[in-house]
């Protein structure tokens, strides 16, 4: 080999070494991949007003197996079924019309009366949620099938309806207005039939993400260290902090009244927020809790820009929504112990029954 190929081939290996290096490959990022802004305390600028509203639910549907990703066929069905179940909704009907008398389906499982809104007042999302471009079956992606582990034998998920009705404290924080509705506000920050709007907003040592959904605001104390006092804040207990573009934040000492899935105690949520483009943010969850399941589950899904600002969702504890579910219940109450009377005293007025023997 000649001296100008051994000096050809070292300085290539010198620059292939320089090309590989963590510095390097840092200070000059290849081609395609984006670079996150910083704000003026030099962290990744993830400011903004956000969304995660999708027709893409937390587990995935059995029919998909172990498929996270969807095929072009199946997008176009699932977001055209919910096309066509719009343009129904928004088909003229007859005013007599009761609305136990509509079949329409709004998303989530809910129908009919149960949906409580028709389409004009809800904003589910109307697409598959796409993360890096690909059409997900289901926000979970570990376990394999997209789907909860098993709890653990004799863990028992309580029913938040058990005691519904019997007084304001039984009702679930949701329709007390102290909380958002299902994990709206998180941690995990699961999507809803409407509202499903957020704004971050960064100082030096604090993140804020206000919910629109009940105007809940989570605080992120960056670098912070978790509470031992024995409280447990609605949404847990956030700390956070910075892994070059991805802001960290790991929460746990949630309250029994907010418990994910059954967890609470001893439950630990993981959540790592990355922009990957200028109108995206990369949303990664981990949730453990090793009194309810044997294993760690986790997922992911993009958050996309939101059309304006936040505005306020005027929900307040003592909303007459509630008085009128408590009245509800009191009215059935009274109801039944009438009925109970009633039958009670006509087994009074009956007359007695004379048994007819043989004769002797």
């Amino acid at each position: 080999m000649s001296t100008k190929q051994l000096i050809a081939l070292g300085f290539g290996a010198a620059i292939s070494a320089l090309i590989m290096s963590p510095v390097f490959a840092a200070a000059n990022p290849a081609v395609g991949i984006y670079k996150a802004p910083l704000n003026n305390y030099g962290q990744p600028d993830l400011e903004g007003t956000w969304t995660n509203a999708t027709l893409t639910v937390l587990e995935r549907p059995k029919e998909y197996g172990a498929r996270q990703v969807m095929t072009p066929e199946e997008v176009k069905k699932v977001e055209g079924d919910d096309a066509k179940m719009y343009a129904a909704d928004a088909a003229p009907r007859d005013p007599k019309f009761k609305t136990t008398d509509l079949p329409h389906e709004c998303g989530k499982g809910f129908s009919g009366a149960g949906c409580g809104y028709n389409f004009a007042w809800i904003d589910p999302g109307n697409n598959i949620m796409r993360v890096n471009g690909e059409p997900r079956a289901s926000f979970i992606t570990d376990p394999a099938d997209g789907r909860l582990p098993p709890t653990k034998p004799g863990v028992v998920v309580e029913n938040p309806y058990l005691h519904y009705g019997e007084n304001p404290e039984n009702q679930t924080l949701a329709e007390r207005c102290l909380s958002s509705f299902g994990y709206s506000a998180g941690p995990v920050m699961l999507p809803l039939l409407y509202n499903n709007n957020y704004e971050i907003a960064q100082s030096k040592d604090t993140v804020a993400i206000v919910v629109e959904m009940v105007h809940d605001v989570r605080i992120i104390r960056i670098g912070g260290k978790h509470r031992t006092d024995g409280g447990r804040p609605w949404m847990g207990d956030s700390v956070g902090w910075y892994e070059g573009a991805t802001l960290v934040v790991e929460t746990t000492n949630f309250p029994q009244a907010t418990a994910l899935h059954g967890a609470w105690k001893e439950l630990k949520v993981t959540e790592r927020f990355t922009r990957v483009a200028p109108h995206r943010i990369l949303y990664k969850f981990k949730v453990e809790d090793p009194s309810v399941w044997d294993r760690p589950w986790s997922g992911e899904y993009e958050f996309s820009p939101s059309k304006g600002r936040i505005f306020e969702y005027a929900c307040h504890e003592g909303n007459y929504a509630l008085s009128g579910i408590l009245a509800g219940m009191r009215a059935d109450e009274s109801a039944a112990e009438r009925a109970k009377a009633a039958g009670a005293n006509k087994t009074a007025e009956a007359p007695a029954v004379q048994s007819v023997g043989k004769k002797q």
